[in-house]
């Protein structure tokens, strides 16, 4: 034993911690990846201090209109056809797109998941069933269902976000069933069943864990999607009238575009800052999953 000690080096901390971070140590390794993570740390970080960098209500009137980007220090990205600070809007419409991106996400997330697995798991008339549901939801397309659902229910953060998560979770509940197809009638699954273990069990703990890889990189899309929704029905008109967010001011700005472009430029660029950072997130998040480009 004492041979056999001495053969076999201790393992250092380091090295047990090695294969931790080599997710992070992958996905840091490709450029376009780091640049989507600083984009969207920016962008939280715009979020988490709208309320301290700007206390004031980004709605109020606090100064002449069509201040010029740099005309007022106090005013860095100048003001509106009403004189509201667009600094201001451009940090708490951030904390309204995220916010509304994420819960959007978990719903469809939460639909998509839980469809795809009970359907691929149990197949039969159940899964026939099911994925005749999610072929109606797709008939329709997203924007349209969720502009009716919001129209229908009144503008509001709860109602935009619902009508966004209950459009978006077709796509993923098909790419979960197939993913939950493919372990199935793996050696993994005959095992558990073997063993007495339900199918709850079977499908939390073996099944679901081994899916995470592609629905980790769907809901970077998700959220960046539906970012570019929410933003859609605010610039039609059909956003949270008590809230500011990118779109409503992109929206407002239109009338103006010849004159004073800024007013709709500046949030559309935030629009575009996101989408980009996320949809370059989610691609390095893919690069990183795959075991293939793991191996590179």
């Amino acid at each position: 034993m004492a041979l056999l000690d001495l053969a076999s080096p201790p393992v250092s901390s380091q090295a047990a911690a090695a294969p931790r971070d080599t997710l992070l140590r992958r996905l840091l390794r490709r450029p376009s990846a780091v640049v989507g993570l600083i984009f969207f740390a920016l962008i939280i970080a715009m979020a988490a201090s709208a309320d301290i960098v700007y206390p004031d209500d980004p709605l109020d009137m606090v100064a002449q209109p069509f201040l010029w980007p740099g005309q007022d220090a106090a005013y860095p990205l100048g003001t509106d056809m009403l004189g509201r600070d667009i600094a201001s809007g451009v940090f708490h419409g951030a904390r309204v797109s995220l916010l509304i991106g994420a819960v959007a996400t978990l719903v469809s997330l939460a639909i998509g998941v839980t469809t795809g697995a009970v359907s691929g798991y149990y197949g039969g008339r159940l899964d026939a069933g099911l994925m005749r549901v999610t072929e109606l939801f797709q008939t329709v397309p997203p924007f349209l269902f969720a502009l009716a659902i919001v129209a229908i229910l009144q503008p509001s953060i709860p109602t935009i976000t619902f009508a966004i998560g209950i459009t978006a979770w077709p796509s993923l509940a098909r790419l979960v069933r197939a993913e939950v197809l493919k372990l199935r009638h793996g050696e993994m699954v005959a095992a558990s069943i073997a063993l007495g273990a339900s199918d709850g069990r079977i499908i939390l703990l073996h099944i679901l864990p081994n899916t995470l890889a592609p629905v980790i990189v769907s809901a970077s899309i998700l959220v960046a999607s539906a970012i570019l929704t929410e933003s859609s029905l605010a610039f039609l008109g059909l956003g949270d009238p008590n809230v500011v967010s990118w779109g409503g001011m992109v929206g407002a700005g239109r009338e103006v575009l010849r004159t004073d472009w800024y007013v709709a430029t500046l949030p559309g660029l935030a629009i575009v800052a996101a989408v980009l950072a996320l949809n370059l997130l989610g691609d390095g998040l893919n690069d990183a999953l795959n075991p293939k480009g793991a191996r590179r």
